[in-house]
């Protein structure tokens, strides 16, 4: 059983920062070749969830963990309030139709599990609605593997709470960051208790596992994220296409 509070926000003390950046260089450079052969085998898709509080870093990670990867084979969608169309389908409508094909890449800042948090959290969906969600979420993502070889890495960014309360202040005090400042950020982070209370319902009811990477460190959470998306792609046993006969 996942409990958040027993899992800590920081990287562990014996690694030393300036080695880990340099070895989170090698790595990203790693995943844009290996990128390259990827996207001319055409035999896998790959889905990359991030998901965490407002400040954890998923447009940061995203930019430093595929960098040297092209747009042509990966790209990026964050997902924001549905719209009136989309509020017309099934919750998942909207999502179907973005996840990646063979030789893509697609990653995910916020995702379909925004529909068993927020509504959770606000009480726009009932108990009984947020547990139909997630077994109609295992059975789509299940789909997605069988059905079009889709390998699905799930990422959640953890974050503590004090180190939310920092970045969002930096986002009032530094005019490069004013930009970024939603006063609704505040707002939601005095909700935090629930949201962690929501997020431990999905970490420990999803069917395929999500890998919990502490966040307080940005140079520590980029090196974890890049070590297991590199991981992942050399064990897809990729290989260029040869020219028949």
């Amino acid at each position: 059983m996942i409990k958040l509070t027993n899992i800590s926000t920081r990287a562990p003390q014996h690694l030393n920062k300036k080695d880990i950046k340099k070895k989170t260089i090698k790595t990203v450079n790693k995943i844009g070749k290996l990128s390259r052969v990827y996207e001319a085998d055409k035999t896998h898709a790959l889905l990359v969830v991030f998901q965490g509080m407002d400040s954890s870093g998923k447009d940061g990670t995203t930019r430093e963990v595929f960098k040297f990867v092209s747009p042509s084979i990966a790209c990026a969608h964050s997902f924001k309030k549905p719209t009136d169309e989309e509020m017309s389908h099934d919750f998942l409508w909207r999502v179907h139709k973005l996840v990646p094909g063979k030789g893509q890449i697609r990653i995910f800042n916020r995702s379909h599990y925004e529909d068993v948090l927020i509504q959770k959290v606000h009480h726009w969906i009932d108990d009984n609605t947020v547990e139909d969600r997630i077994v109609s979420i295992n059975n789509f993502e299940n789909l997605l593997k069988s059905d079009n070889n889709t390998t699905i890495l799930k990422f959640y960014l953890h974050l503590s709470h004090e180190k939310q309360k920092e970045k969002l202040q930096e986002r009032i005090e530094l005019l490069e960051k004013n930009w970024k400042h939603n006063p609704n950020d505040l707002k939601e982070s005095k909700l935090w208790e629930q949201y962690m209370e929501a997020y431990e319902n999905v970490l420990n009811k999803s069917k395929i596992p999500w890998h919990i990477i502490p966040a307080d460190q940005r140079w520590y959470r980029n090196y974890a994220v890049a070590q297991i998306v590199l991981e992942t792609l050399q064990n897809m046993n990729l290989k260029y296409p040869k020219l028949t006969d």
